[in-house]
């Protein structure tokens, strides 16, 4: 199997059939609103042992996302089953044992056709970019920078999606691009008015401090994330105290260790910011919290 090798589901957005699409055929018409407006909502699952981690939470979000959207309720038994069969057919065709593999899962639910009114869904499994896998084993040098711009809703703003994970992720995008040309591997977003950090461009920040794990303060210009809350609760049931607070630069850089996690990169320890570098952990103490991580992540039994 090659790294550009695929496997797509069609959904029906109200429900009922799916559908395999060939991955080397086009199914996304010229006047859908993902590539006109991005406007839609889209979740990413990792695919460990074979199976979807994290699925009631990316569940439960995805719908969130929809409902803020006003876009119809995504039918849960509907994605999950394609969710499930998707990955299924990746797994086959991989030619590895279920055991062995692991790949990024990713829903994408859009406004569809300007002509039709109709939403378009596809469920897609692929191979994990090599980047993502080699951050994993190196960990990531961050600069801080503002957002430009805020996620927050106020009175006078009330239709801006907070919590939705929308499609337009350009901006996000940008910043990377920005971060790579000047030879840093991600951002770590900032409010410029307080110095609180909030967010990577495409990740939740974990901090942790003994026996402590904190992570910024959720809501406003801080996406909840479904990493971040599984690792929490993993964390909690092993005798950490974890909790969300308001976390300056200067308190990444006194911890003992600083992480970025998300679904498919799961946790990438941070080794330097805007160029300073971050205490090395011991082996043991790294190793601890890469383990909590992964447990967190680990499949549940299919029901």
């Amino acid at each position: 199997m090659g790294p550009n090798h695929a496997v797509i589901y069609l959904v029906e957005p109200f429900g009922g059939s799916m559908r395999r699409q060939n991955a080397n055929l086009p199914h996304v018409y010229w006047d859908d609103a993902a590539v006109t407006r991005g406007d839609g909502c889209f979740e990413t699952i990792l695919v460990a042992g074979g199976q979807p981690t994290n699925l009631e939470a990316h569940l439960k979000r995805f719908a969130n996302s929809a409902r803020l959207l006003d876009l119809p309720a995504p039918p849960a038994e509907a994605w999950r089953a394609a969710t499930y069969q998707a990955v299924a057919d990746f797994v086959r065709e991989s030619g590895l044992e279920p055991g062995d593999v692991e790949a990024k899962c990713q829903w994408t639910y859009t406004r569809g056709r300007e002509s039709t009114g109709v939403p378009s869904a596809w469920v897609t499994v692929r191979p994990i970019p090599r980047e993502q896998i080699e951050l994993r084993e190196r960990g990531a040098k961050v600069m801080t920078a503002p957002r430009g711009y805020t996620l927050a809703a106020t009175e006078e703003t009330p239709w801006l999606t907070v919590g939705a994970k929308t499609l337009n992720y350009a901006a996000a995008m940008s910043a990377v691009r920005w971060a790579k040309s000047r030879g840093f591997d991600d951002v770590v977003y900032i409010d410029p008015a307080t110095g609180r950090v909030l967010e990577g461009a495409t990740s939740s920040v974990i901090v942790v401090r003994g026996d402590k794990l904190r992570t910024p303060t959720t809501g406003g210009d801080v996406l909840p994330g479904t990493t971040q809350a599984a690792i929490f609760k993993r964390a909690e049931k092993e005798g950490w105290r974890c909790k969300e607070k308001d976390i300056d630069v200067d308190y990444l850089l006194s911890s003992d260790q600083v992480w970025l996690v998300s679904s498919v990169r799961g946790g990438v320890r941070v080794t330097a910011i805007d160029g300073t570098k971050l205490p090395v952990p011991s082996k043991k103490d790294e190793a601890k919290v890469r383990a909590l991580i992964d447990a967190a992540l680990r499949p549940a039994p299919r029901a």
